[in-house]
């Protein structure tokens, strides 16, 4: 650990990957949000499987969940993991697609980026897949619902933190 106390630095300030060999693995679980602002005509669009590209869940879905497991090749410092669980449910609420997606392995290191990377790129997947009808939409937030596992434990977002 750095000087300054942060886990990708060395203590000559150089960015490093954290060095996880010695710990030991438990269950460890992830749960991220995205929320994609479409607006009233691609929602009715995507509402009667009228998107000219296919199904735009469908396409979201497999996006997020191949995107979680290339995580590691494109957060420079993020251990490449062996996931054992990642899904990715997505669902239109009036005007904005919600999505949400889950990470879980049994491992020495946590999924959040894995979950995080899902829902972000399931969202840019709902923007390219429907970007022909509109390109107004607007991704108005990702963010880390709840984690388990590892030194730091359970965490969940307060409803005050969104």
């Amino acid at each position: 650990m750095g000087a300054d106390g942060l886990s990708h630095v060395d203590a000559e300030g150089k960015a490093q990957m954290v060095d996880v060999s010695g710990k030991q693995p438990t269950r460890r679980r992830a749960v991220a949000e995205a929320v994609v602002h479409v607006g009233t005509v691609v929602a009715e669009a995507i509402r009667d499987d009228a998107v000219a590209k296919g199904p735009v869940f469908q396409a979201a879905r497999l996006a997020g969940i191949q995107a979680a497991k290339q995580t590691g090749l494109l957060i420079p410092l993020c251990h490449p993991l062996p996931l054992e669980h990642v899904a990715v449910d997505l669902d239109l609420r009036g005007e904005e697609v919600h999505i949400r997606a889950e990470a879980a392995l049994t491992g020495k290191t946590g999924v959040e980026m894995e979950a995080l990377t899902a829902a972000s790129v399931a969202a840019l997947t709902v923007y390219d897949m429907c970007k022909a009808i509109s390109k107004a939409m607007e991704i108005r937030s990702v963010h880390l619902v709840a984690k388990a596992g590892g030194k730091s434990g359970a965490w969940t977002r307060e409803p005050s933190q969104r």
